[in-house]
Formats: C-alpha cells, sequence, structure tokens
C-alpha cells in the first residue's frame, strides 16, 4: 500500500474516531501512530521525543496558563455583572441600546478574560432574563449573547492568536496588532446590525423603561463608570501596549496581567483563598487540557508528513483553479467545515499545517492569512451541533427559550462574520496597517 493512501485513510480514520465519541487528543494520537507505524515502522517516531521538548520549552506557550488565570480571575471578580450594570444604563432611551452594550461588555471580556464559556455564561446569566421580559425577540438575545461572548477570539490578547503564532512562526505581538482593527470592526457590524433593526422593526429591541434608567443619578452612573470600567480598560493596555509596543514579550505582559487581575478582584472585595483556589484549578484543567492536545498534534503531524501527505495536499491544491486566492478560500471553507464537529485547537493544528507549505511557497502574507483564519474560527463557537457557545448558553438560559430559538438566533451573526471574512479578505489593509503603523 503507498504512503499516500496511507495519509489518505489516516485522516478518514481520525474523523470515524471523531464521531465515534473519542477524545480529541487520543484520536490524533491512536491514529497518528497506527498509520506511521504501518508506513514506517518505529523508526519514524526517533524525532518525536525532540518534537514533544520543543512544544513544552516553547517560551511562547507560558503565555497561555497566565492569559487564562487573567481571565478566570476576572470572571470570579463579577467583572461583567457591573459593566452591563453601568452600560445597561449608559444605553438611555436608545432602541437596541441594551443589546449594544452587550457588544460592548463581550468586546471588554473579551480583551480581558478571553474565556468564551465564562463570558457567555455570565451574559446568559446576566442579561437574557431581562431582554426577554422587556420584549426582545428570543432568537436575536441569544444570538447577541453568543456572538459577543467569542469576540474574545480574535480580540487580543487571544489564545487562538497565541497558537498561530506558534505554528506561522510569527511574533505574536504582531498577530495581536493584526487582529485589533478586524475585532473591532466585526463588533461594528453587530452593533449597526442592531441598531438597524432598532429602525426597521423597534419591537425586537426596544428601550430601556424610564423607570429602570433613574435608578441611578448621573453622579452615581459616573462614579461606577470610573470604577469598573477603569481598571480592565487600563490593564489591557498595558498589557496589550507593552507587547505590541515590543516592551516586553507575550509571557512577561501575561504574567503582570496575572497579577493586575488579582489586585482587580482585590479592590472589588471579591478576592479570597476559595478564589484564588478555583481559579489555579481552572488554570490548570484548561493548560493541561490545550498542551495535551498540542503534544498529541505532533504524533499526526509526525506522520502524516512521513507518509508523504504534505505533498499530497500540494498536489491537490493544484488541481484547484483560480490560483492562490482560491487556495486560500478553500483553506477558510476547510476551517468553516470543520467548526461543526471539532474545536478551533485542533483545526488550528491540524488544518493550517497541513495547508501551510502551500501558502508559504505563494509568499502569502502569514499575518494577514492569520486574521482570516482567527475571523473564520469565531464560527466554530456558533455553528451546530458542537457550537460551545450554544452549549454554555442552554445551560442557563429560561425555560421558554428553545434550542430552535437559540440556532435561528446566531444565523444573522454567522452571515456578519461572513461578511467580516471577506472584507478582510479584499482589503488586507484592515489587518497589515496597524502592524505596519507601530514598525513591526
Amino acid at each position: 500500500m503507498s504512503l499516500e493512501v496511507l495519509a489518505i485513510l489516516m485522516l478518514a480514520s481520525f474523523f470515524v474516531l471523531l464521531l465515534a465519541g473519542i477524545p480529541v487528543a487520543l484520536t490524533l494520537a491512536i491514529s497518528g501512530f497506527v498509520f506511521g507505524l504501518l508506513g514506517f515502522g518505529p523508526l519514524l517516531f526517533n524525532l518525536l521525543p525532540h518534537r514533544l521538548f520543543g512544544v513544552v520549552t516553547n517560551t511562547t506557550m507560558v503565555a497561555i496558563p497566565l492569559f487564562v488565570f487573567m481571565g478566570m480571575m476576572l470572571e470570579r471578580s463579577r467583572l461583567a455583572e457591573d459593566l452591563m450594570d453601568v452600560i445597561g444604563h449608559l444605553a438611555g432611551s436608545l432602541r437596541g441600546g441594551l443589546g449594544i452594550g452587550i457588544v460592548l461588555v463581550g468586546i471588554l471580556m473579551g480583551a480581558t478574560t478571553g474565556i468564551v464559556g465564562a463570558t457567555v455564561v455570565t451574559l446568559g446569566l446576566l442579561t437574557l432574563p431581562g431582554m426577554l421580559r422587556r420584549g426582545y425577540n428570543k432568537g436575536l438575545a441569544c444570538g447577541v449573547i453568543c456572538a459577543s461572548g467569542t469576540l474574545g477570539q480574535i480580540i487580543p490578547p487571544s489564545l487562538i492568536l497565541i497558537l498561530l503564532a506558534d505554528i506561522l512562526n510569527e511574533s505574536v505581538g504582531t498577530l495581536f496588532a493584526a487582529a485589533m482593527l478586524p475585532g473591532l470592526m466585526l463588533a461594528g457590524i453587530y452593533c449597526i446590525y442592531i441598531l438597524a433593526l432598532g429602525v426597521f422593526t423597534p419591537n425586537a429591541v426596544p428601550a430601556i423603561p424610564v423607570e429602570e434608567r433613574a435608578l441611578l443619578s448621573r453622579r452615581q452612573l459616573a462614579t461606577k463608570l470610573f470604577k469598573v470600567v477603569l481598571p480592565p480598560v487600563g490593564l489591557v493596555g498595558a498589557v496589550l501596549g507593552s507587547i505590541i509596543a515590543g516592551i516586553a514579550a507575550p509571557s512577561e505582559a501575561a504574567s503582570m496581567g496575572a497579577l493586575g487581575s488579582i489586585l482587580i478582584t482585590a479592590i472589588t472585595g471579591r478576592l479570597s483563598w476559595q478564589v484564588l483556589r478555583e481559579t489555579c484549578q481552572s488554570t490548570l484543567k484548561i493548560t493541561a487540557m490545550m498542551m495535551f492536545i498540542l503534544m498529541a498534534a505532533q504524533v499526526f503531524a509526525l506522520s502524516f508528513r512521513g507518509l508523504q501527505g504534505e505533498r499530497l495536499v500540494h498536489d491537490f491544491f493544484a488541481f484547484l483553479p483560480g490560483g492562490i486566492n482560491a487556495d486560500i478560500w478553500f483553506l477558510m471553507l476547510i476551517i468553516f467545515i470543520l467548526g461543526f464537529f471539532i474545536e478551533w485547537i485542533e483545526i488550528s493544528y491540524i488544518a493550517v499545517p497541513l495547508f501551510l507549505p502551500v501558502f508559504a511557497a505563494a509568499n502569502v502574507d502569514m499575518v494577514w492569512l492569520a486574521t482570516l483564519i482567527c475571523i473564520n474560527l469565531q464560527t466554530s463557537f456558533l455553528t451546530p451541533p458542537f457550537g460551545w457557545a450554544l452549549f454554555f448558553l442552554r445551560g442557563v438560559a429560561p425555560p421558554e427559550v428553545s434550542t430552535g430559538d437559540m440556532y435561528r438566533g446566531i444565523l444573522p451573526f454567522v452571515g456578519m462574520q461572513a461578511v467580516a471574512l471577506g472584507l478582510v479578505f479584499s482589503y488586507p489593509g484592515i489587518a497589515t496597517w496597524l502592524p505596519k503603523a507601530i514598525g513591526w
């Protein structure tokens, strides 16, 4: 049996095992070991210890547990609860103002926590009952919460960008700078959509009642705005600014972010040994899961490369009409389809490395490509049947909200993510302008 056939069977076996319910890390390792041994025997894996050592000693990866810790600590400080209270009152009589407020909170939570599950659950608990009580359309309310909760996957400091920096051999600071404008642009598209609904279908996005807005005076609102918004914005500015400006390495900035999150939680009076212990436990679980998948992916990648899988992919791309642009859109399609079934970590370490040599040979701007991939990966949190944002919201949604309401609600936002993807593809400067402007 030829090596190319074994490579194809290895990919097929991966998806079969995945659909059978076997954990992703084990699926990667099993398919990689079995077909690598069939093709070459144990000699193929002589390089495996070196590759695993490279993963666990990569200094860039140190930023992952630190950013996760920062996010989990801020989530336990109930930052979103305070932000939602302030922004809800600032929305005033604007139709759709509460929806826009949720998007703004999603931006701040994404830049501070970056944990989709924590953001979606928090926003769902705090805002969904109130939105339904005020007459918001059920599907729209669910869509806004889920889409806003995924903004942390593109707005720095994003774990996706850290992994893509390692895969594409790019600077983390460069990718952070490149994703800033596209992330804000996507949030702006959400806001424009909500405002348009307020004009054309005002009953779907009613304004906040006057009686509720009158609960806080202007002075109280200004004081609370200063106390609630300034600390997280300052923390994000310090962390991202130091990375993008080249003052600190990602791991150094992440350590300061972790320390800053402890200080903010202490200032709010919510820091305790229990909170610290729970934060450390959650950080350990998330980091261990990610690192296990990364190491298992090395087995898969080594076997696929040894079985001439990269040449197979290159030959396949040669048959696609339309040149390198068609190749990029084919990758986007593959990532979008994979997002229905597997998570962004596996997609990043399976699909991207397989196609990377083709784009490197064509001199594609890797910073631009990473931004396209990051925007596309957001859809994996929203698309059924395994859209994790939908699962998280389902767990906290009131009984009157059906799963069908959620699926219908996220469709426009998936479409808006596709629009953002098309804009960044058509106008690469949206992603490349800021890195060039600051000299990266």
